[in-house]
């Protein structure tokens, strides 16, 4: 049994522990010593980890993916808690429990089970339902469905997130295909259902979470829609037009190009499941990240580099006693500005590469202001 878990450790804490290391990179400081980047991880959540003395020595002793117990004493380094580690040993696998160091979904997989089920029997287009019931018999595909997370870093980052993930992303499919008429709702909610499942074989899930050589080199979509097309040719009598709307579902549902959509979408299905894709990935990103915070009264987050920003942490019951309260009284705490420096002296981290840092309301924006270009027939 852990003695120690990530989401225990505070700033200041003289830190023993075991940890999974989930990376390992070794750098170059510019006084030319060399250092090492660790991820560490846990059931609960992951910490950075440095190693600045006896770096040889230390890097000798273990790899990435191995457990290690770590000495070591936590700070808080621009908004995100750091160890510095000052003894390392490597861990037997048989000594440990790998139930303590993956996170895992909180929703049991019985129940996401028995959901993905529920919507693949309300389904009402026979061939679409049969494609599905075809990958729930297969027994090693749904093991795997069950098991995979949804990504390495961004969202739904435990074992089981996927079909988390994918019954989310269903259900707000599911509500959208009744309120809007036109809407081919067995089409949405097929592909909703098999947006991301090539993501089985994109990423590995056995120890750490990362990319195996597929999926660095061909990604989960295209994966994806192998996996369909290889059902379909099983099913044989499946129509091909309807078989061809769903493909374009797989392939156009990051998107826009840049980021790693093969097409755009250019059906009312496609640009819904974008739409949804991207808001259930987002929801879950932000509620992460805002778990992981330590619960020291403080109003705001932590920077977020995705999101380039920090967020309100005092909502709910919070908010509504604030909100009853004198205005005198209420302290106005505001978050750090980037860029400038805090109390300490440190600069918080400024906003860099925007390009890859879309916010929610600047990509909201993009995206309609691209709508009718993405539907446009002659668009690539």
């Amino acid at each position: 049994m852990k003695e120690l878990y990530v989401a225990q450790i505070r700033e200041r804490d003289q830190v023993n522990g075991q940890f999974l290391v989930r990376e390992k990179i070794t750098a170059m400081a510019k006084n030319g010593k060399p250092y090492l980047t660790l991820k560490l991880m846990d059931c609960t959540g992951e910490i950075e980890g440095r190693v600045w003395d006896r770096v040889e020595e230390l890097s000798g002793l273990f790899d990435k993916d191995d457990f290690v117990r770590v000495a070591g004493k936590a700070s808080v380094y621009l908004g995100k808690m750091q160890l510095v580690v000052q003894r390392l040993e490597k861990i037997a696998e048989q000594d440990v429990d790998l139930g303590d160091y993956l996170p895992v979904s909180g929703r049991p997989v019985e129940e996401m089970l028995a959901e993905l089920r529920q919507l693949v029997a309300s389904l009402e287009t026979p061939h679409f339902r049969d494609l599905m019931e075809a990958f729930l018999a297969d027994e090693e595909f749904l093991r795997l469905f069950a098991q995979a997370p949804a990504a390495k870093s961004i969202h739904h980052v435990y074992l089981g997130g996927l079909l988390e993930h994918s019954l989310a992303v269903a259900q707000l499919a599911d509500d959208i295909g009744r309120r809007y008429p036109g809407v081919q709702r067995d089409l949405l909610l097929t592909g909703a259902l098999l947006h991301d499942i090539g993501k089985v074989a994109e990423l590995c899930y056995e120890r750490s979470f990362g990319y195996t050589d597929t999926g660095k080199l061909l990604g989960h979509i295209v994966i994806g829609v192998e996996m369909v097309e290889a059902k379909l040719r099983q099913l044989g009598d499946f129509p091909v037009p309807a078989g061809l709307l769903l493909k374009h579902l797989l392939l156009s549902h990051h998107g826009q190009y840049e980021y790693g959509s093969p097409k755009r979408p250019k059906t009312l299905e496609a640009v819904i499941l974008n739409y949804l894709d991207d808001l259930d990935s987002k929801i879950n990103g932000v509620q992460t990240h805002l778990q992981k915070e330590p619960d020291n009264g403080a109003a705001w987050s932590g920077y977020h580099r995705i999101y380039d920003r920090y967020f309100f942490k005092k909502t709910g019951e919070q908010q509504t006693v604030a909100a009853e309260a004198p205005l005198a009284a209420q302290p106005v705490t505001a978050p750090p500005v980037e860029g400038e420096k805090s109390a300490k002296g440190r600069r918080q981290p400024a906003a860099k590469d925007r390009d890859l840092r879309f916010s929610l309301a600047d990509q909201l924006q993009e995206k309609t202001l691209n709508l009718f270009a993405q539907l446009d027939e002659g668009d690539n």
